[in-house]
């Protein structure tokens, strides 16, 4: 199992911070003429530019990530690179991570020219302790949170030993701005950030942002930013091979041919490892996958190998552990008892499972034990083609059942809004975090942590899956540093997901991003992997601080 490289005890994460590509303008760059435009393939946006509030515009495309900025950077592709300071010069953790101290950047100013001070900072995550639709990172987790001698004392209520850098990613907000107002609702018109960039206009369909002229890193070299909003992924493709986004990420059938091959001198895509996975979930609340039987057996029908070669031509790498796990990534963590158990199709074993728990057939109709033919819906935003082509797959199983299933393609916007978090679905596939563990991964799909009640918003747990024991496990294994204690854990959340069923895990979803040169050199390569290469991160504002004018 991986060792932490930060030592328990008192853990001081300070490092020098120099940017390559954020000092003063030279010919080409700073005001110039050249805009490096993001695509996300999201649809039309609503005016809401909340960075704290999930489904807002500037979430969903990406610029709340160069307007606002986190407490460090961290590296998603190596996790056990040691975070980059960025708003906080350094986080010092307790021996059992459940107090951080954090000591603010000075010499940063907000937008508006009032200075950073560590009073936005404890202000921004206490908004977060007392709204708890904001609170995704650390639900009910929070205790007091003070400012001492011009830093930041964080206190947990349980210990964070692999939540560490979900602090560090939190987007800090100003407090005499948002002070007064309802975070939650707060829309946030004029948005006032530390970042590199600031809000010049907003439409449902294009979004422009201008270079910070006081920006605490130097004004970026990147002479204009715009982010565009595209129906879909086929949109957002032929966007990125004519050149008319440089930067994105979507899902792009033979990538090579048909990307790649465009523009081989300045076109390219790369992709990190990690724990991120794709889950489909399954309404635990919800016939018919209230019933464990039926989980169970949809599990043993779903055909991995079609999934990826068919639906992810091959760029989403395959499920092959029963515990869901991505390989080799998951290989130190998988239980003794499941080590080389693979998942395999079984229609014969799986109508067993069925028959077994009372259910009969009509025909070759699939008859539940209330009397009631099986039917359900996959459903998924329309125009993400990789997800919705993975749903008729997952269809094509359950009617070997004698299930019906349909594939429900929705707007993406009553998806993000309504769909998934207040669990108005049978089942949908949705992305887990990463991290340097599997706890996001499983806590995503399982921690009761997480729970709340169909028709109120989740943030996590979209199937409302119920069980102290994993609750207590998946706690037990993120606050310990006791490696055997933290395997014993993981050993008993494995077997409830291979036994319960809570979510399938479909495949692995590595962070891939395509970009052009064609206007701006210095993003992530496969070379030189320093940061996870979307834009929809904190790591934006890094690899800004990067980027060059091509010549």
């Amino acid at each position: 199992m991986r060792k932490s490289i930060l030592a328990a005890g008192a853990v001081l994460v300070a490092a020098g911070l120099a940017f390559t590509g954020c000092s003063a303008d030279t010919s080409g760059g700073g005001g110039g003429a050249k805009v490096l435009t993001v695509g996300m393939p999201n649809g039309p946006q609503q005016p809401n530019q909340n960075p704290l509030a999930t489904g807002s515009a500037s979430l969903s495309l990406g610029y709340a990530f160069v307007v606002y900025e986190s407490l460090m950077q961290n590296n998603e592709i190596d996790p056990t690179e040691a975070p980059t300071p960025w708003l906080a010069e350094s986080v010092e953790w307790n021996p059992e991570y459940t107090q951080a101290t954090i000591t603010p950047r000075e010499g940063v100013k907000w937008s508006d020219g009032e200075d950073f001070t560590a009073d936005d900072i404890a202000f921004s995550i206490q908004l977060r302790k007392d709204n708890p639709e904001l609170n995704i990172d650390f639900p009910d987790q929070y205790g007091d949170i003070t400012v001492e001698d011009g830093k930041v004392v964080v206190n947990f209520t349980t210990g964070q030993y692999v939540n560490e850098v979900k602090l560090y990613r939190l987007l800090i907000v100003p407090k005499h701005i948002w002070e007064g107002e309802d975070a939650v609702t707060f829309s946030d018109d004029d948005m006032v950030g530390t970042g590199p960039f600031t809000l010049k206009s907003f439409s449902p369909q294009a979004v422009t942002l201008t270079p910070n002229e006081t920006y605490w890193g130097g004004k970026s070299k990147v002479g204009e930013l715009r982010y565009d909003a595209y129906n879909d992924n086929a949109g957002l493709t032929t966007a990125l091979t004519t050149g008319e986004a440089q930067w994105g990420w979507t899902f792009i059938p033979d990538y090579e041919s048909t990307y790649i091959a465009k523009d081989p001198e300045h076109f390219n895509q790369v992709a990190g490892g990690g724990f991120g996975v794709d889950v489909l979930y399954l309404n635990n609340e919800t016939k018919p996958f209230d019933d464990l039987a039926f989980r169970q057996a949809l599990n043993m029908v779903i055909d991995h190998a079609d999934i990826t070669a068919t639906a992810g031509y091959g760029v989403w790498p395959e499920i092959t552990s029963v515990t869901g796990l991505p390989q080799p990534s998951g290989d130190a963590f998988i239980s003794d008892a499941y080590q080389g158990q693979e998942l395999e199709v079984d229609v014969d074993g799986a109508k067993k499972v069925l028959t077994d728990a009372g259910y009969t057939y009509d025909g070759d109709k699939l008859v539940d034990p209330d009397g009631e033919p099986v039917s359900f819906a996959l459903t998924n935003p329309s125009g993400w083609t990789d997800y919705l082509d993975a749903l008729g797959i997952i269809a094509e199983g359950a009617k070997s059942l004698g299930a019906e299933a349909t594939v429900d393609a929705i707007v993406q916007d009553t998806w993000f809004n309504d769909t998934i978090p207040f669990g108005n679905f049978q089942a949908s596939l949705h992305w887990t975090d990463g991290g340097s563990t599997p706890w996001n991964l499983y806590s995503n799909i399982m921690d009761g942590a997480s729970y709340v009640p169909l028709g109120e918003t989740a943030n996590w747990n979209f199937g409302r899956y119920k069980n102290d024991e994993v609750t207590k496990a998946l706690s037990t294994f993120k606050s310990t540093t006791d490696e055997g204690e933290r395997q014993a854990s993981l050993d008993v959340v494995q077997k409830h997901y291979v036994e319960d069923v809570p979510g399938i895990v479909i495949w692995s979803r590595p962070a891939v991003a395509q970009y052009s040169t064609q206007n701006y050199t210095g993003f992530p390569t496969s070379e030189d992997p320093y940061a996870n290469p979307q834009p929809t991160g904190p790591q934006a504002a890094l690899i800004l601080s990067k980027l060059t004018p091509s010549e």
